[in-house]
């Protein structure tokens, strides 16, 4: 046990938007060593079908385990919707992903039953979160594709007049259902909670599927006796299947210092030596 303890946990993205679940999981968990993968190369995940999400987000997966890690971290809303079932089958660490505690949130805060989603297109295409809010019937639920929105996030622009105008666009439909509890349901969304609390105003309370998910990883770990509970110095390895130096760069500038450094792992050419299933 003392061994499987002191391994790394994995935490896979199609890109940056995962950054805001790893930053949530540091805070919650600062004694533990992450390694972080976006697939920067593929990214955006939204327009690509469930299949492309699928078989991408399982190579990312199968990298990740190469690396012995002791739990998997979905942080990513449309490999969530995609692999999920799969991963389960397929590796036997915990694995914890962003659809299912999200949800879970929004029942508890939700004042009036009116709940949105914004999501990637694929996530929205998947029902996803209509299959989780199937246990709640008495919400009525209203989603919305925000592809641009990722767009703006891979580029590190988190305001403007154009962006305002998206968010205006995009927000609409939730401002017409009157829901008072919007899902972020793209781990992206949070980098723009500024505007979207601007265009929606303070009544409605926004669930964000990062903090939700670093505290569903919580639980699941300490219910397996698997968290590091002594102060330590942890360590941080960041990945991706694009340019380091704009991950890097990236990353910093959302983020400030969490991210330090970056390496490009082609994980499309290393897929064939890398075992897939058990660490």
């Amino acid at each position: 046990m003392r061994e499987t303890i002191d391994l790394p946990i994995g935490v896979f993205d199609s890109g940056f938007g995962g950054l805001t679940v790893l930053s949530s999981l540091v805070e919650q968990m600062p004694n533990e060593d992450f390694v972080y993968l976006g697939d920067t190369a593929r990214a955006p995940y939204g327009p690509l079908s469930i299949a492309e999400v699928r078989a991408n987000a399982l190579e990312g997966l199968d990298h990740l385990v190469s690396f012995r890690v002791k739990a998997l971290v979905i942080a990513c809303n449309s490999a969530s919707s995609a692999v999920l079932r799969d991963a389960r089958e397929r590796y036997d660490v915990p694995i914890t992903e962003v659809v299912l505690p999200a949800a879970s949130r929004a029942v508890a805060a939700t004042r009036n039953a009116r709940v949105g989603v914004i999501a990637t297109e694929s996530t929205i295409n998947s029902r996803s979160y209509e299959d989780a809010f199937a246990i709640a019937p008495r919400i009525t639920l209203t989603t919305q594709a925000c592809p641009r929105f990722v767009e703006f996030v891979e580029r590190g622009v988190t305001g403007g007049d154009e962006l305002l105008a998206v968010a205006e666009e995009y927000l609409e439909s939730m401002k017409k259902a009157q829901v008072d509890t919007l899902i972020l349901g793209c781990t992206h969304y949070p980098l723009l909670s500024g505007v979207i609390g601007y265009v929606l105003g303070n009544s409605v309370t926004l669930v964000s599927s990062a903090e939700t998910c670093a505290s569903s990883t919580y639980a699941q770990l300490t219910q397996a006796n698997l968290l590091r509970h002594q102060p330590r110095e942890a360590t941080h390895t960041f990945l991706t299947t694009g340019d380091a130096g704009n991950f890097h760069g990236i990353g910093r500038r959302l983020l400030g210092g969490l991210v330090t450094n970056a390496t490009t792992v082609d994980i499309q050419k290393e897929k064939d030596n890398v075992p897939a299933g058990h660490v």
